[in-house]
């Protein structure tokens, strides 16, 4: 018997189970779950490249001899299958993306792009691009470490472009800059943006509105400091986070310029041009004040937002985002664009998958958007 095999076979198939059903609830099958899908739910080729090898390996040493070992192949097949299912989920993210860009911005506003198939299936995780410089830790705040921010530009510094910031998540307790969207990061430094990775202070020792202080430091500092790095200086600002982060992001852009959450720089101007909010858990922080949750801070003049949510996000069910979009398109005269993705789990930003590069053309599409067309004037706090 091919014992060898067998094992690498089984481990294939429960990274399958996991990427197409996914656990939820706190177990240690859960975490297990999890772990495996934020990678093999995005690369499911990864997995199908081992099964193809080990197949192929197996038969060519003349491993397959007993019943037991053409059940193996029987069950590496059945698998394959079910990483086809995985990978065809990602791939569907491109007309998901245009359907719902057009339903929010009109027919023109979702365009179709090519995917770049060599970075996807043979190096997703390589992030960086010789034309963008990373400049590290510079100092925003004076909270140390939890303070600090990192500028991609790209090499040629062009002049006069908009700005990009983006708040990692991680329940506010955990994660840090420069791991989180560094595809989108790359991407939009690439196209002659300036964009910012910011740390920020995190629980237990700090809670709201710590955490929306420091966001709006962020802010004012981009509006500072952006242009020395090819930025406009009037360039538009636009507000990203991913999980924690995006509900971040959205407070930041439905509370501009409030006093309350700028002491010592009440005068700095911290509204943004629009917001984008990846996997984000967008309801009431962890103390419960109704203040702290993006759905009560909708507004008329709110700028405009882009949310992308999986539909198998284990950590955070859909209803939480359509909550926030129902709140946006009832009160906001900006547009919402709600994107539901087929087969994302939680953390789906991480690699160069279909799925983030065709959510990736998709956000790039909102943000020309947006620039393109007036906002509505933002109201005093």
């Amino acid at each position: 018997m091919a014992v060898g095999y067998l094992t690498t076979v089984l481990l294939a198939t429960a990274v399958t189970v996991f990427c197409l059903v996914p656990v939820r609830g706190p177990s240690a099958l859960f975490w297990f779950s999890y772990r495996l899908g934020l990678v093999f739910n995005e690369l499911p080729f990864l997995v199908l490249y081992a099964l193809a090898a080990s197949t192929a390996l197996a038969f060519a040493e003349g491993d397959i001899t007993t019943t037991a070992d053409r059940l193996a192949v029987a069950l590496a097949a059945v698998t394959a299958t079910g990483l086809a299912v995985v990978a065809r989920r990602g791939i569907r993210t491109a007309p998901v993306v245009r359907r719902a860009l057009a339903e929010a911005l009109g027919p023109d506003a979702g365009t179709p792009h090519r995917p770049p198939l060599t970075r996807i299936l043979l190096h997703p995780f390589l992030r960086r691009r010789r034309e963008v410089v990373r400049v590290p830790d510079l100092r925003y705040g004076d909270a140390g470490p939890r303070n600090l921010l990192d500028v991609y530009h790209h090499r040629a510094r062009p002049q006069g472009g908009p700005v990009l910031i983006h708040f990692h998540g991680g329940h506010y307790d955990q994660g840090r800059k420069n791991t989180q969207s560094l595809p989108l990061l790359h991407r939009f430094a690439a196209r002659g943006w300036v964009c910012i990775s910011a740390n920020y202070r995190l629980r237990p020792a700090f809670s709201h509105p710590h955490h929306l202080i420091d966001a709006k430091k962020v802010i004012a500092w981009a509006r500072a400091h952006a242009p020395e790095y090819g930025a406009h200086p009037d360039a538009p600002v636009f507000v990203s986070g991913s999980s924690a982060g995006g509900h971040l992001a959205a407070l930041a852009a439905l509370t501009p310029n409030d006093p309350a959450y700028q002491p010592g720089f009440e005068s700095a101007d911290t509204a943004v041009t629009a917001a984008v909010c990846l996997n984000g858990f967008l309801g009431t922080y962890f103390d419960g004040d109704p203040a702290t949750s993006p759905v009560n801070l909708a507004r008329p003049d709110a700028p405009p937002f882009l949310i992308a949510h999986g539909d198998l996000d284990e950590l955070v069910d859909l209803e939480n985002p359509r909550a926030l979009v129902h709140a946006l398109r009832t009160t906001s005269t900006s547009p919402v664009v709600s994107i539901e993705l087929p087969g994302a789990h939680h953390a789906f930003d991480l690699f160069h998958s279909f799925r983030f590069e065709a959510l990736i053309d998709g956000i790039e599409d909102f943000t020309t958007w947006t620039t393109t067309h007036p906002a509505p004037p933002t109201r005093e706090p």
